[in-house]
């Protein structure tokens, strides 16, 4: 058994869950999420204690590994709806720097263009500065999907430390081969 998928998913007094067929709706305070989930694994609803169980349908393997994550996807949506999700993003470098105009993320990273990353639907995307990106939303796997592209577009490199990289995450720095030569 899953020890994730055996946990319920405690639905606060703020959030509507409907279940319909293979459909789970979500709609929280924030917004409305939907989910499509395997014959696999059944879900139901306890309206009086305020939970979500999910529990297999079978015991093929199929089953066993959509166990976890459909309880760790309904999870995310109830999150998602009541709290949202946020990514922060720091650029390093000389003339590197982030923009926001209108639905379109502006970014200046070195090269010899400027990189023009459009915003996906659902998405709030903010700049504090001009090193400072927030990324927010009720969807975990859009936020981090569209964080990951944008880190992407020039990862921080080892030596000099320039480029994208998340709040809070460390870059090793390695030393450069003029500085072992002697």
């Amino acid at each position: 058994m899953s020890r994730i998928g055996k946990k319920p998913v405690v639905v606060p007094k703020n959030v509507k869950v409907s279940i319909d067929g293979s459909n789970i709706t979500v709609e929280g305070t924030l917004g409305k999420l939907e989910q499509w989930f395997s014959p696999n694994v059944k879900v139901t609803l306890d309206t009086a204690s305020g939970v979500i169980l999910v529990e297999r349908a079978n015991n093929s393997r199929e089953a066993a590994a959509m166990h976890g994550l459909y309880r760790a996807l309904f999870q995310n949506m109830v999150v998602g709806v009541t709290t949202g999700y946020e990514k922060k993003l720091e650029i390093f470098g000389t003339g590197y720097l982030f923009a926001v105009q209108g639905k379109v993320l502006q970014i200046r990273a070195g090269f010899a263009h400027e990189v023009q990353k459009p915003i996906p639907n659902g998405l709030t995307v903010t700049c504090p500065d001009q090193v400072h990106v927030s990324i927010k939303g009720i969807d975990k796997q859009l936020v981090g999907q569209f964080a990951a592209e944008v880190r992407s577009i020039r990862k921080a490199e080892p030596y000099l430390g320039k480029g994208i990289k998340y709040d809070g995450e460390v870059i090793r720095r390695k030393e450069s081969k003029a500085t072992t030569k002697k």
